[in-house]
């Protein structure tokens, strides 16, 4: 790492130097349908397809394997966020994309990768499926920064990918952006910042910086603010050379004929989507000053994000109350046992009735354990 603050990695950083060897040798295997284009009447014979059809008449147009590219739907992506189709991957759900990049930069047994908890935990399982070191440097306590100090002192040759989570999760909150950027000109390896929960959240993305951060993925996805968690669509943003070695090593067909057509009718859709996200925001800040008016709620976190970080008070186990609000049907996540998250619980954004609901609840636990 460099300790000049003013130089950038742009002019020093080397994408092959830092890929597997064993990637950079992969012969990939090739679709016919990415050669030859299905919008000029072609007859397909190369799949092994079944030509005649399903059994299903309405589900005709499935017996044939999808765009294996997605061109349709990344266009309407890019259209949206104003990146070139070019920076754009789109993998079954973000946790392929995590993968991918394990394959790529992640040399098993050999490199390590950078987490920082409390954050979101595919990091860490993914890295140990492939064999890779995880450092962990804990974020800070209380505020949830990284601490660039212990950062830097961790460092290695072996150091080849940093996970950033900004709105962090389970935290709710934004990583400074001065850190994120700081890191990311330094780091020799690459930085994969994970933006799922940027949508709810007063940060602008570093998406339409990308050009500046030639070791940068930024990850996003269409699973959180437009509610399409079921079509599993994950999306990366960096580098035309990283997005093609993303390319070469993905399944040839990672995204159903399905989850496309729905996903680019739901772009289509941009007014109902911000209709909901105003909704979510406005619950978001009704769900937060109603439990704070609760006498075992010692905190609400602030959040950027669609979801809550709670903690009760230190007499008022949140594991009790996890096991309360099963028992009256409500669903939370308890976080009790992550580290920093002593005592905590992380709630999602329901509708209104849900979350009346569930502050109702909680209202009803806290009169009887104060009473008792």
């Amino acid at each position: 790492m460099n300790n000049s603050k003013d130089k950038n990695c742009s002019s020093s950083f080397n994408l092959n130097s830092i890929i597997r060897k064993n990637i950079l040798e992969v012969d990939p295997y090739i679709s016919a349908r990415i050669e030859h284009d299905k919008e000029k009447n072609y007859v397909f014979l190369d799949a092994n397809e079944n030509s005649f059809g399903s059994p299903l008449s309405f589900l005709n147009s499935y017996n044939r394997y999808p765009d294996p590219l997605q061109k349709e739907l990344k266009e309407k992506i890019s259209n949206l966020k104003n990146i070139p189709s070019s920076k754009i991957f789109l993998g079954n759900g973000s946790d392929e994309i995590i993968d991918l990049i394990y394959r790529i930069f992640s040399r098993p047994e050999v490199d390590n990768s950078i987490i920082f908890p409390p954050t979101y935990g595919m990091y860490e399982v993914s890295g140990k499926i492939h064999g890779v070191n995880i450092v962990k440097i804990y974020l800070t306590k209380e505020k949830y920064q990284l601490d660039l100090e212990k950062i830097e002192k961790s460092l290695t040759k072996k150091s080849k990918i940093i996970f950033i989570c900004s709105p962090n999760n389970p935290t709710g909150n934004d990583i400074k952006r001065k850190d994120i950027e700081y890191l990311i000109k330094k780091f020799t390896g690459i930085v994969v910042l994970d933006e799922a929960y940027i949508d709810f959240s007063n940060q602008k993305s570093l998406s339409l910086d990308i050009d500046k951060y030639p070791n940068l993925i930024i990850l996003q996805t269409l699973s959180k603010s437009w509610g399409l968690a079921g079509l599993r669509i994950g999306i990366a943003i960096a580098s035309a050379d990283i997005i093609q070695w993303m390319n070469k090593i993905k399944h040839p067909y990672n995204i159903s004929l399905h989850s496309q057509k729905i996903a680019i009718q739901s772009l289509e859709n941009r007014d109902l989507f911000f209709y909901h996200l105003k909704n979510i925001l406005l619950e978001r800040e009704y769900i937060k000053k109603s439990l704070e008016k609760i006498p075992i709620i010692e905190k609400v976190y602030p959040s950027s994000a669609n979801f809550l970080l709670i903690k009760t008070k230190l007499n008022f186990s949140s594991k009790n109350l996890y096991q309360y609000l099963v028992g009256k049907k409500i669903v939370v996540r308890d976080r009790s046992k992550i580290i920093l998250c002593n005592n905590c619980l992380r709630i999602t954004v329901g509708i209104h009735k849900e979350n009346e609901y569930l502050i109702n609840q909680i209202k009803k636990y806290s009169i009887q354990k104060i009473k008792k």
